[in-house]
């Protein structure tokens, strides 16, 4: 606990100059990792000790063959500096100098800041990477509490622990598992942690990470894109409270979630898994089942894939869950509880179910209070041809280890000449610009395809003809394009539908010479497909 304070000291915890510098540290406890933000406080914090960099944190093929994230050197002055202040700010405490509360307050988010980052790798490497989850017990937490009472910290050093535990998850799952140096990329990882966190973690901490499991989650995009991959990642980097009698957390936390994809069954076995049957219930129910909903505490979270495609009838049963926190099982009449997180994801549009009445609306609001969106891969390629290069070599190291991108080694021979393969298939069978209409996934089977049959040719989905044309409505719809590059492309697609200059200027309205300094022989090659000829059109 911090010394008490007497009402006639000056606030002097932190000399002027450190002041500045203590807000800053003190805010890297609150502040997300993943958006822009956090760089400008780390530069607050270094000043011209600051190494440049660019983008938030990100898995990109050097800090995956590294295993640390590019920025790790600044990280380590962060954690020098943090330590500094909180260490001179603790012996003026322990010389008994005061301050007022919102002096007080800042050094404690510092001191926990400070707490956090010298535990990290430890928690990390007995209590992540094993397969207990967490099970057993924290052999440092005597020292961890004993740290917080010299650091003067007020808060219950076990809360501290569940809290430790939580954000290095989080960081985890996020950083290792939602792949892209992109702004979209960033946006989902950003937009994940405060799904976990929300955007004020002071505040979270404080209060919030008893209540999170009240919030659903709806976690949207087109197939392929990793939807499964963001839930996972919100469910398993939940609130675990550590009961410091034992020294174990509440639960492993890789048995708090469970995942089940409503499209692959019909409506009465969604009802029996979620909800649980009595024997006899329905033909083949020889015994009494529980669903999976059925006496999850709140710790526990379960996500319901395709929810966009789930009958009417059973988003009714739905609805009472996520409202009343009760539900009946097929053939019992015995109401039930559920207390645990819900987190939906669906590639529909669910505006346009509704429209259609097929998605109630009253269901949907009670799933959007948190919303994720995932972007489609061309978004995410748009503007930055380094990013398939990237996305690629990522994908080639998880291939190559069995999951993990990051465990590739470095200068890994088979790794390189597999993504130079990949890249070079993508160049001659694609193009470049292809749009992936399969996403993420898409490129994961053209890396497999090309380690299997060194060519990759989407057969059966979009030509590349189509996936242009798709891109350029794409971008109409989007707003993405400027006024010129819109009558650049809508020439361009006019003229390679009618094969002449003269047709096209007067479908379009414009002078003949207008439409072909107009057409971009990129687009035209792209939307004339494989085979076609920009290079003298007539």
């Amino acid at each position: 606990m911090l010394p008490l304070e007497d009402s006639r000291s000056p606030m002097a915890l932190f000399d002027p100059s450190e002041r500045p510098v203590a807000e800053a540290a003190a805010a890297l406890g609150s502040h997300n990792p993943f958006l822009p933000e956090w760089i400008a406080v780390e530069r607050r914090v270094l000043g011209d000790a600051w190494i440049p960099r660019e983008a938030p944190w990100h898995l990109d093929p050097v800090s995956a063959r590294e295993g640390v994230p590019a920025a790790n050197r600044n990280l380590a002055l962060l954690q020098e500096r943090a330590e500094a202040l909180a260490a001179r700010a603790r012996d003026r405490l322990a010389e008994g100098r005061s301050a007022g509360d919102a002096e007080r307050a800042l050094y404690e988010d510092l001191a926990v800041s400070v707490l956090y980052y010298r535990y990290q790798d430890r928690l990390h490497q007995r209590h992540l990477m094993p397969r207990d989850g967490g099970a057993a017990p924290v052999a440092f937490f005597a020292e961890f509490a004993r740290e917080a009472r010299e650091l003067f910290v007020s808060e219950r050093p076990e809360h501290l622990m569940a809290l430790a535990f939580q954000f290095r998850r989080a960081f985890h799952y996020i950083f290792r598992h939602i792949l892209g140096g992109s702004d979209a990329a960033g946006r989902v990882r950003a937009a994940i942690w405060q799904s976990i966190f929300t955007h004020d973690m002071a505040r979270y901490r404080r209060r919030l990470h008893a209540r999170m499991h009240d919030i659903a989650t709806l976690v949207t995009g087109p197939s392929g894109t990793g939807k499964e991959l963001a839930a996972r990642a919100i469910g398993l980097s939940r609130y675990i409270p550590f009961n410091p009698s034992t020294g174990r957390f509440a639960e492993d936390f890789r048995t708090t979630y469970q995942a089940l994809n409503l499209s692959a069954l019909s409506p009465t076995l969604i009802e029996s898994e979620l909800f649980g049957h009595r024997k006899g219930a329905f033909t083949g129910a020889f015994a009494d089942r529980l669903g999976y909903l059925d006496g999850r505490s709140s710790l526990y979270t379960v996500l319901l894939d395709e929810i966009g495609e789930v009958d009417v009838a059973i988003q009714v049963k739905l609805l009472r869950v996520l409202e009343s926190r009760t539900f009946q099982r097929l053939g019992d009449s015995q109401p039930r509880e559920f207390h645990g997180k819900v987190i939906a994801a669906t590639n529909r549009d669910l505006a346009e179910e509704i429209r259609a009445g097929r998605f109630r609306t009253d269901l949907y609001y009670r799933l959007c209070s948190d919303l994720v969106r995932l972007p489609p891969l061309a978004e995410q390629l748009r503007g930055d041809p380094q990013e398939l290069n990237d996305l690629v070599s990522l994908l080639v190291g998880r291939l190559l280890t069995g999951g993990d991108p990051g465990a590739v080694a470095v200068a890994d021979p088979d790794a390189a000449a597999l993504t130079a393969e990949v890249m070079g298939c993508i160049e001659r069978d694609l193009g470049l610009d292809y749009t992936w209409p399969g996403n993420i996934r898409e490129l994961e089977q053209c890396v497999r395809n090309v380690l299997v049959r060194r060519s990759y040719r989407p057969a059966g989905l979009l030509s590349r003809a189509a996936s242009a044309r798709d891109q350029l409505a794409r971008d109409v719809q989007e707003g993405a394009l400027s006024a010129d590059d819109l009558l650049d492309g809508y020439a361009t697609l006019v003229y390679s539908q009618t094969g002449s200059y003269e047709q096209a200027a007067r479908r379009l309205g414009l002078d003949r010479r207008t439409v072909k300094r107009r057409v971009d022989r990129k687009l035209l090659a792209a939307l004339r497909g494989p085979g076609g000829d920009a290079g003298s059109p007539g």
